[in-house]
């Protein structure tokens, strides 16, 4: 069989020649460059969309001492497929990665090689830059219930980091399962996001996080800690687990904690690490996978879109230094934009944008 020869094609990507020595150097350049499909396992999709992450952040800025330059940031991605297989071609899809963008050529550019069995189908009704939302955020919450064992009714699901992206993601996902949600938050607010049940709300700044769970599950405790803040919170989480109880920790600040052995094995409780840049684009994609039915069902939604949240490529460096300023609102880069055109703060995207 003769090899299938696929035209090359000029892209443009977000390019660090080297690590950003602190967050006022973050300058990428966009660049042209060609980009030519060659192994018959790979596809070439045009990037619609694709999400800014923290990490992507912390890995220009050199947080992250495994980063390769010079590279392309990002990790999420939403587009069509441009050459591959014939199944696949003209799909939308999207994806997300823990290797993209960090020891390879990542999703912040027009166009991506990416192995094809890391790619999924768009669901119905979720836009593409909805989709390119979805990624790290609901990777990293299934992963941790995956490795600590998914909720199921019955259980109660501690969050801390309620209203963080992840801390939302666990939420969606812990009430589809059917388990209930306390969700922990540092200072009076309500519950950010969806959910498919309701959702008990802890302000750390005003009671004592661990008495309060207690005293809402009539002294029993957490089965699951979902941690997505760390040590500050490690503590608070440690002394709310139940009698079998699993904590999933995904982040640090300090990263020396005081652990207390005794009520540990006592409480034959379990901790899992979860660091989803060890996941490959195709690992990934078996997670998101994963989750098609509850987005199908509308029981999971993707993050709004918001119109002064989506940037073009060429004011990539205004993107990375909002998501570095703690941003809300789910960053995306749109690399199909001819120009950029901020809007109020607010305004959703409509349908012709999603396109």
């Amino acid at each position: 069989m003769d090899t299938v020869q696929f035209p090359t094609i000029t892209a443009r990507a977000v390019r660090f020649a080297a690590k950003a020595d602190t967050a006022a150097d973050i300058v990428g350049d966009v660049r042209a460059y060609a980009i030519t499909l060659t192994s018959p396992s790979d596809v070439l999709v045009e990037i619609h969309a694709a999400a800014v992450n923290p990490s992507d952040v912390k890995a220009a800025i050199g947080m992250m001492p495994y980063a390769v330059f010079p590279r392309t940031p990002g990790r999420d991605f939403a587009g069509v497929v441009m050459q591959g297989p014939s199944r696949l071609l003209g799909k939308s899809v999207f994806g997300s990665s823990g290797d993209l963008g960090i020891r390879r050529d990542g999703t912040h550019a027009t166009h991506l090689v990416v192995e094809a069995a890391a790619l999924v189908e768009m669901p119905v009704g979720v836009s593409i830059q909805e989709a390119a939302g979805i990624g790290v955020p609901f990777v990293t919450a299934q992963e941790g219930f995956r490795r600590a064992g998914q909720p199921k009714p019955g259980d109660v699901v501690l969050i801390m980091g309620l209203n963080g992206k992840v801390g939302q993601a666990a939420a969606q996902i812990a009430t589809w399962r059917g388990a209930r949600v306390i969700g922990v938050v540092r200072k009076p607010e309500a519950y950010a996001g969806h959910a498919s049940g309701a959702i008990d709300v802890i302000d750390s700044s005003a009671v004592d996080v661990a008495q309060q769970v207690r005293a809402l599950t009539n002294g029993k405790g957490a089965d699951i800690v979902f941690n997505t803040v760390g040590d500050p919170y490690f503590q608070a989480a440690h002394q709310s687990l139940a009698v079998l109880g699993r904590q999933i920790l995904i982040a640090a600040v300090d990263k020396i904690v005081q652990f207390n052995v005794f009520e540990f094995y006592r409480g034959r409780h379990t901790y899992v690490g979860i660091d989803t840049l060890a996941l490959s684009s195709v690992a990934a994609g078996d997670v998101l996978r994963e989750l098609l039915p509850g987005f199908a069902s509308g029981a999971l939604k993707p993050f709004p879109v918001r119109s002064h949240a989506v940037y073009p490529l060429e004011a990539a460096a205004e993107a990375y230094v909002a998501v570095l300023g703690a941003a809300r609102d789910r960053i995306i880069l749109a690399p199909r934009a001819n120009q950029y055109r901020p809007s109020e703060p607010g305004e959703l995207m409509s349908s012709e944008d999603h396109t």
